[in-house]
């Protein structure tokens, strides 16, 4: 395997190949904002997960093939500083959870909660509500044929702990909600796809979960 999810600010995007689905992840913006572009190989059908900034360079990089489908992970602007340009441009739906789906510039066209689901073509994505980040914040998880999970975490989950929540409720919410739906539901193998930086996989951080209890943050 070649992709590493290594990309940064004006570099190239890193493409994976995982037969029925592609994913390419895009570094875009002054908060290094990760973007992911799925393609599901079977349709040619396309679904674009935070249009953060730099929508041209998001638009070329869906090219065009087109998107049919733009998930937002959460309400905070520099996850969706492009989404009105890549929905005017492309026609796309625009999807969110329905606690963050105010805070966005467009209109939500499809609210999803925990367990709904997306479709990109023939493959499917499982909503996970993670309180804490936000109210809404959601990941989404995509179950590979070959065994393997891909979750792609927003701003809930990083290499290295929670993301940023503003009081002991809200952290305290996250990580009961990113222990049950995340590390008690997927494997130590589930690969994850954060909202800034470098991917991980949940065998790696998951010996640092006392850790993060105490800290706190």
């Amino acid at each position: 395997m070649t992709y590493t999810g290594a990309v940064t600010v004006g570099g190239s995007a890193d493409a994976r190949e995982l037969g029925p689905l592609t994913i390419t992840k895009l570094q875009v913006g002054p908060m290094e904002n990760n973007a992911y572009l799925l393609r599901d190989t079977a349709t040619g059908d396309g679904l674009l997960i935070d249009a953060a900034n730099e929508a041209d360079r998001l638009l070329d990089l869906i090219g065009p093939a087109g998107i049919t489908t733009v998930v937002t992970t959460h309400q905070h602007p520099d996850h969706w500083q492009a989404l009105a340009a890549v929905v005017t441009a492309t026609g796309a739906r625009t999807a969110a959870h329905p606690l963050d789906a105010a805070g966005l510039p467009v209109p939500v066209d499809i609210e999803v909660g925990h367990e709904d689901t997306v479709a990109v073509g023939s493959s499917t994505l499982s909503v996970v509500h993670l309180r804490g980040h936000t109210p809404g914040s959601i990941a989404l998880a995509y179950e590979d044929p070959t065994g393997l999970t891909h979750l792609f975490t927003g701003d809930s989950l990083f290499p290295g702990g929670p993301g940023r929540t503003t009081g002991p409720e809200d952290f305290t919410s996250l990580m009961d909600d990113l222990e049950s739906r995340v590390f008690g539901t997927y494997d130590d193998k589930t690969w994850f796809y954060p909202g800034h930086g470098n991917d991980s996989t949940l065998g790696a951080e998951r010996p640092a979960i006392p850790e993060w209890r105490s800290r706190g943050w």
